[in-house]
């Protein structure tokens, strides 16, 4: 298959896959008319976020903050995935496919990374080893686990062989680094081909980007970003009023948003990946039992905690998968709100008294303000909810890297993520051995239409078993300052590419 007809191949898929997305997602970054006067190419962007990266390397977690920085901003794929959930090529200038679907033979762009080096395809090899490499926690290993062998045929063509076909291989591929092989340890620096180089990193303080002038692509729109972190959603939306930031990535302070829109600022609301979740530990008693998981989730009046938090925006879920994706069903009531049902259920499963549980809770957004409504609802059915509140260190560390937990709270960002339900080793642990078959075959299907039959019935059966408690959808609200044009409005992922942000 030629690159032409390869490139229009993922347009037209990933527009299919995208379903809802495509539709709602507009033009794919904000450009509000009236805003006044020319950019300023020099402009420095101050971004405020409450999304710190834990740590600066994909491949060991890095939390969804290492995405928000760095995925194509400092760091470029083979492929991108837009704002609207399309794949385009990036730093693969020609694709093919042999005809079984098994190898990939990608031609480079002529890129250099930041040090100075050139790309070639040595380091594509390494980046994508290492990204499926025994060290690696990425969030996407298991997707890409099809990955076989990869072969530099020479200094600007890389030879994929994959061990069954994967459908999703390219669009995977989007979300993986190229980083130039001899850079060494990435946790605390970083080396990639984008548009910007770090250029500062204080750790509980802020990331610098810095233009690169050298950049292969098109020049950014800005002069230069940076990302201000913040604990606290009241110091950030302060910081936003005074002008010590230019916009916030994720407002998770809904009641403060009246005020932002009457003061002039730009309320840009796109569509959401990110799910509230209450995750259980599912290897360990009780929640190794579906009537207890099912018990909690029926105690829960998830309609007054979505109008608490986020005042009539935002949507019930009723599993891992969005409206915006193929496979989405609706399955906001396959538990519903039902404390009588709640506590008939408890007692089939021998918990008629109740019994007591911690849950491990980041301080970041609005996680702890959850706990304690569940906190509430769940002592109404005679369940005792002990709230452990943790920075989001700790969690990656306890939780995710550990397993050392009884229950969580996490806002999931990734879409396409119910494959994780598919994995007995993350970090909830759910193992049901029909959810991975179809999973599995999913990846392998002929055609989309295949694959999306599959996850439905994946998508149905965790949602059957209460595999965690899917509490809602995030609305997707960021707020920009007048003058400030180009911010990408939906948050796939946590997706922020900042090259087209400009200052008036």
């Amino acid at each position: 298959m030629t690159s032409r007809g390869f490139s229009r191949l993922l347009v037209a898929s990933a527009a299919a896959s995208a379903g809802l997305l495509v539709l709602a997602g507009c033009s794919g970054s904000a450009d509000p008319a009236g805003t006044g006067g020319a950019s300023d190419p020099n402009a420095e962007i101050v971004v405020g976020s409450q999304n710190e990266p834990t740590n600066l390397d994909q491949i060991f977690g890095g939390s969804s903050g290492v995405t928000e920085v760095f995925t194509g901003n400092v760091y470029e794929g083979l492929f991108r995935i837009t704002d609207d959930a399309q794949v385009e090529p990036l730093l693969a200038a020609d694709t093919t496919v042999s005809a079984d679907g098994l190898v990939y033979t990608f031609t480079l762009e002529d890129a250099t990374f930041h040090s100075g080096e050139e790309l070639t395809a040595d380091d594509v090899k390494y980046s994508l080893e290492r990204f499926v490499g025994d060290e690696s926690i990425a969030a996407r290993k298991r997707q890409l686990s099809v990955i076989d062998t990869v072969t530099a045929v020479d200094d600007k063509t890389v030879e994929v062989t994959l061990s069954q076909p994967s459908i999703s291989f390219t669009y995977n591929l989007g979300y993986v680094w190229i980083v130039n092989a001899d850079a060494g340890d990435l946790t605390a620096t970083a080396d990639g081909t984008g548009p910007y180089a770090l250029g500062d990193y204080r750790k509980g303080d802020s990331i610098t980007l810095d233009v690169n002038a050298d950049y292969w692509g098109e020049a950014p729109a800005n002069g230069g970003v940076v990302y201000q972190y913040y604990a606290d959603p009241t110091a950030l939306n302060n910081a936003l009023t005074t002008g010590a930031v230019d916009l916030v990535t994720s407002q998770s302070n809904p009641d403060s948003i009246a005020e932002f829109e009457a003061a002039g600022f730009q309320i840009i609301e796109g569509t959401s990946t990110t799910k509230e979740l209450l995750a259980f530990n599912d290897r360990v008693a009780p929640f190794d039992d579906v009537r207890v998981r099912k018990a909690i989730y029926s105690a829960i009046d998830r309609e007054k905690l979505l109008d608490a938090i986020w005042d009539g925006r935002g949507e019930l879920i009723g599993s891992m998968v969005p409206p915006s994706e193929p496979w989405y069903i609706d399955l906001a009531d396959n538990n519903p709100y039902d404390p009588a049902l709640s506590e008939q259920l408890l007692t089939e499963a021998g918990q008629a008294e109740g019994f007591t549980f911690t849950v491990d809770t980041p301080d970041s957004g609005v996680h702890s303000t959850v706990a304690e409504f569940l906190q509430s609802e769940l002592a109404k059915v005679g369940i005792t909810m002990n709230i452990n509140i943790i920075t989001d260190d700790e969690w990656y560390q306890k939780v995710y890297t550990e397993k050392n937990f009884e229950a969580t709270l996490q806002g999931h960002v990734n879409d396409r993520d119910i494959n994780f339900y598919g994995n007995p080793d993350f970090y909830w642990g759910y193992d049901n051995a029909d959810v991975q078959t179809w999973l599995t075959e999913s990846e392998a299907a002929a055609s989309v239409e295949d694959q999306t039959e599959l996850i439905k019935k994946a998508n149905q059966q965790i949602s059957d078993d209460a595999a965690s408690v899917w509490l809602y959808l995030n609305p997707q609200l960021r707020i920009a300052a007048e003058g400030i044009t180009g911010v990408p409005e939906n948050g796939l992922n946590s997706l922020f590419y900042v090259s087209d942000i400009a200052k008036a």
